[in-house]
């Protein structure tokens, strides 16, 4: 029998979690009734279900539909401040040590703000959170694959000055079926030689050679997703060659038909043939999820114990866009609360 009650109190880490995907649901109301914004309904139960997956989408394009409000209240510096000490203050209080927050910085300019307010929002809110909380985190900066390749280059161009103060990466994101990788290489082999970090969405949606491209042209050093590796065993043996961690998110990849069901999420199967994967949250708002929920249903539907989940979590901190002297004050806290468990 597994004591699920230990899941709560594992110290955790989430590589992969979605700002605009990750805003609690009364905020959104809050700001968008404050800002004149049209909402679907005053009845936070209605709202709540038009804000989130219920069951699975027809598509990813479909989930995606799910961030169009939450983009629209994140328009505002004060807005942007408050939703990102919120979504730490959330995550704190699951015992999460660490997470890298993802974030497109093009999609919060509706209403005037530059790259440089955008960015110094979300980075004081995580400063303070720091301090307050000792909730560490790290920023991503997503370059959208329907966006240009001009407005790619010039987030790597401006987020750059940013290194060292709290950015570490950028990501590919977006309608992966219509946009190659490839249309985005300049801006990633810039991000190589101006201190950025690398890390693209890739085989999230059924074309598994998007990971090689992504590894082989862009130089991403982790995947988001990559669920559909499974399908290529050229594709799974090259990801284990080379070491590529793969960021899985459970929840998502179910809702947005990646895979059909709990119990297809080929996770489990990577772990077990020795590929580095991680567990992560994607988005705790649109897909109604935490951490704790993804580890369970990581035990319920797909056979983890454990010990495999202190792989996926020590996986986490090594593979993490965090500095070494970060990853070693990581692993001793995490090791000491695992101590604690008589997990470790």
């Amino acid at each position: 029998m597994v004591d699920y009650s230990l899941l709560k109190r594992l110290p955790k880490v989430d590589l992969h979690c979605h700002l605009s995907g990750s805003v609690r649901p009364a905020t959104i109301m809050e700001i968008a009734l404050e800002e004149g914004l049209e909402v679907p309904s005053k009845d936070m139960g209605i709202f709540t279900k038009n804000i989130q997956v219920s069951g699975n989408c027809q598509s990813l394009k479909d989930y995606l539909t799910k961030f169009d409000l939450p983009l629209k209240v994140m328009q505002k510096q004060k807005h942007l401040y408050r939703i990102t000490y919120e979504l730490l203050e959330d995550l704190w209080e699951q015992n999460i040590k660490y997470v890298e927050i993802r974030i497109a910085p093009y999609l919060h300019m509706e209403q005037g703000l530059d790259f440089h307010q955008i960015l110094e929002s979300v980075l004081n809110a995580m400063d303070r959170a720091r301090k307050n909380l000792g909730i560490y985190s790290n920023l991503i900066l997503i370059c959208m694959r329907n966006h240009s390749p001009e407005i790619s280059l010039n987030i790597v161009k401006e987020g750059h000055k940013y290194v060292g103060k709290g950015v570490v990466a950028i990501d590919l994101a977006g309608n992966e079926i219509d946009f190659s990788p490839e249309l985005h290489k300049e801006a990633f082999q810039w991000a190589g030689n101006l201190g950025l970090r690398k890390t693209v969405h890739a085989g999230e949606v059924g074309i598994a050679e998007n990971i090689i491209t992504a590894v082989k042209e862009l130089g991403a050093e982790r995947i988001g997703h990559g669920v559909y590796a499974f399908l290529k065993e050229d594709v799974c043996q090259f990801i284990k060659d080379r070491g590529i961690p793969l960021e899985m998110c459970i929840t998502s990849n179910v809702q947005t038909g990646a895979v059909e069901g709990y119990k297809a999420h080929p996770i489990k199967k990577y772990l077990d043939r020795g590929m580095k994967v991680t567990i992560n949250t994607d988005n705790l708002t649109v897909s109604d999820t935490t951490l704790e929920q993804e580890y369970k249903k990581a035990i319920e539907f797909l056979d983890f114990n454990y010990g495999d989940l202190i792989r996926v979590i020590q996986n986490g901190i090594e593979f993490s866009f965090a500095d070494e002297g970060e990853k070693e004050r990581l692993k001793e806290v995490i090791n000491r609360e695992l101590e604690s468990l008589n997990l470790k």
